[in-house]
């Protein structure tokens, strides 16, 4: 994953597309952003290509790629929410407990590191 992620452009064309019901052109610079965003919420580059083989699926592929970070961001601000309020009442348990419950289902793989990075800052936590 790249160490800066920019979702800008992969939100912008799914608004544009998906909300505001603009044709999905599959120039080359929409294909590679596509193909980049698809890599960065954990859709294999082989199913990207497929998906990018046709323009019905693009369209999906750019759904698929919308659901993962809006559910991801979600899962993880609502997760992170809980856990500061279990660990501000002490209850270090239940604010791990938060953060496995997103690793068992999230497959962003930035959305996991928060959660790792979250589980390793309390590891030292009794």
């Amino acid at each position: 994953m790249p160490e800066t992620l920019d979702w800008g452009p992969i939100r912008a064309l799914a608004r544009r597309v998906l909300r505001e019901g603009a044709p999905l052109a599959l120039t080359d610079e929409v294909c590679a952003l596509l193909a980049r965003s698809a890599r960065d919420v954990a859709i294999s580059d082989a199913v990207a290509s497929r998906a990018l083989s046709t323009e019905d699926g693009a369209l999906d592929l750019l759904r698929e790629i919308a659901r993962r970070i809006r559910d991801g961001s979600a899962r993880i601000s609502d997760a992170l929410n809980r856990m500061y309020q279990h660990k501000a009442a002490g209850d270090f348990d239940s604010a791990r407990q938060e953060m496995r419950d997103v690793l068992a289902v999230e497959v962003v793989p930035l959305y996991r590191e928060i959660a790792e990075g979250q589980l390793e800052d309390m590891a030292d936590e009794p």
